[in-house]
């Protein structure tokens, strides 16, 4: 008997989450890159990286694409590491929060914890 699919059960919370962090940090980048991009185009550019790993997320999940979502978890929890650990050491290169600073600090520290939530989910759907 096979798992049931990745993006069922409660699998729809996390795709759901996902869903919406897509389409909050791609129109927030969006906005940014529009209209302030000069001010900070590392933070902007960074956050619409976010946004398309999120897009990402929200399709594999959907889908059903383990190994896809894996390699997105595994892009989205070091983004969140190396971008939140860069934001505290060198706050000057980053004068506009990404969605990753400070580990997800603007977004409720969710960032942190929801690629280790994706990993625990799709671990347990094997």
């Amino acid at each position: 008997m096979s798992a049931p699919a990745i993006g069922t059960g409660p699998g729809r919370a996390l795709l759901a989450v996902y869903g919406l962090f897509a389409l909050a940090a791609g129109a927030r980048a969006t906005v940014q890159i529009a209209t302030r991009f000069a001010e900070a185009p590392i933070a902007y550019t960074l956050s619409a990286f976010a946004a398309a790993v999120y897009v990402v997320l929200t399709v594999a999940l959907a889908r059903g694409a383990r190994r896809l979502a894996l390699w997105a978890l595994g892009i989205e929890l070091a983004g969140v590491l190396i971008i939140g650990t860069a934001s505290l050491l060198d706050p000057a290169a980053f004068p506009d929060e990404t969605v990753w600073s400070v580990y997800g600090k603007g977004y409720l520290f969710i960032p942190l914890v929801l690629p280790l939530v994706g990993l625990y989910w799709l671990r347990r759907r094997r």
